[in-house]
């Protein structure tokens, strides 16, 4: 299964998608750049910015992806990356994707997730990937 993720500077989600054993797309760092486009399902993993309900949880990274309709029409569902600090708001932005486009979230991790959350998430990827076969 295809794993599409924007991850900021910071590297962390990047860290984590290394973990994965699924291709993977990046998004671009900076909103100029061209939209990819992808022609196959894919898992969104996205982190959460700001904190609050309107303070741009969502990066604009991967809203510019998703207001792509064929890209939007082939997401599956979105796994969300955090800091638990933010409380109630943890990973907001997979919540508000997720709504948008109609499919699950999937799984959280926080930061750079642990083994065992890619451990868990290479799992379902490979399930997903079972059922659509």
């Amino acid at each position: 299964m295809l794993v599409v993720y924007y991850s900021s500077p910071s590297e962390f989600t990047h860290r984590f998608v290394q973990k994965l054993q699924h291709p993977s797309l990046r998004l671009p760092l900076v909103t100029k750049d061209p939209t990819p486009l992808v022609d196959e399902p894919f898992v969104l993993i996205t982190p959460t910015f700001g904190a609050g309900i309107n303070r741009g949880s969502v990066p604009k990274q991967v809203i510019k992806f998703l207001n792509v309709k064929d890209n939007r029409d082939r997401i599956v569902g979105v796994i969300g990356a955090g800091n638990t600090n933010f409380g109630e708001d943890y990973c907001r932005a997979a919540h508000i994707v997720a709504g948008k486009c109609g499919v699950p979230v999937l799984y959280r991790f926080e930061l750079l997730g642990m083994p065992e959350d890619a451990d868990n998430v290479n799992k379902g990827l490979d399930q997903l990937c079972l059922a659509s076969a």
